[in-house]
């Protein structure tokens, strides 16, 4: 039998094939290690990272198979640490100006305090600061008549002290009516809305009359429906008739969030 021989112009078949997809696997490998480091560290700014890298990568290596792993990495962690840098700075940033507003809150708190002490000793006024701001509760019987809402004249130098500490600054402050639970109905307020509701447009005027922004001012009635004692004895229905001026601490159309960096 008479053996074909092999021609020497024929290209011989190409064994190292396997090395492309090898490579490729190993890249894979590597994407799914780092991506179980990075769920082992909960971190919301290397979650961003991380995935931008990531898909950064994958563009890279669909394009060029030659680049190696090491390479990727050296530009994953090298991103990853410019990114928390900043982010860092950002949070930094937003710490100080929290203090910040914080400690300007309690000197404004303090002042209130020493403007209305007299009330305060007399258990009129109660002044208390939380994480949504200032509060200053005055009992109705300091600023109005029994079922009036037009503001006793001796009230005016309580409000116009308020009036000072807080004009001048940036704050949102909504005045809350409140009215114990037993039924009015007069000419002028048919119910504790009407009174509620209209004892805090008195405050509200006054304020503006005194230079606080018009734009800062928020009435509100709430009738007897928020009491803070029991209307079943006559000192906690005289504590529920009370205005409330409340003085946020961060107003709500100019919330300061950290941004989210982007490669």
């Amino acid at each position: 039998m008479i053996r074909r021989k092999q021609r020497n112009d024929e290209p011989p078949d190409n064994q190292e094939r396997w090395l492309v997809s090898y490579s490729d696997f190993i890249t894979l490998l590597f994407a799914f290690f780092v991506v179980m480091y990075a769920v082992s560290s909960v971190n919301d700014g290397k979650y961003r990272v991380l995935s931008s890298s990531l898909v950064n990568a994958f563009k890279n290596n669909s394009s060029s198979t030659s680049e190696s792993p090491q390479t990727t990495e050296f530009s994953l962690l090298q991103n990853e640490h410019s990114n928390q840098g900043s982010l860092i700075k950002l949070t930094d940033n937003f710490n100080t100006q929290k203090v910040r507003k914080q400690e300007k809150m309690k000197g404004m708190a303090k002042n209130i305090l020493h403007a209305l002490e007299p009330l305060i000793k007399d258990g009129q006024v109660r002044v208390t600061q939380n994480s949504l701001g200032i509060t200053v509760e005055i009992n109705a019987s300091v600023l109005f008549s029994p079922g009036q809402a037009r503001l006793a004249e001796n009230s005016v130098l309580s409000l116009q002290a308020v009036a000072n500490v807080i004009k001048g600054h940036e704050h949102e402050i909504n005045v809350e009516g409140h009215t114990d639970n037993l039924p009015i109905n007069t000419e002028n307020f048919p119910s504790n809305w009407e009174l509620s509701s209209a004892r805090a447009s008195s405050v509200i005027r006054l304020f503006i009359e005194k230079g606080v922004e018009a734009h800062r001012l928020t009435a509100i009635g709430y009738g007897e429906n928020r009491p803070i004692e029991s209307n079943e004895t006559f000192e906690g229905r005289k504590r529920n008739r009370r205005v409330t001026v409340m003085i946020l601490s961060t107003d709500p159309d100019k919330i300061t969030e950290i941004p989210i960096v982007e490669n």
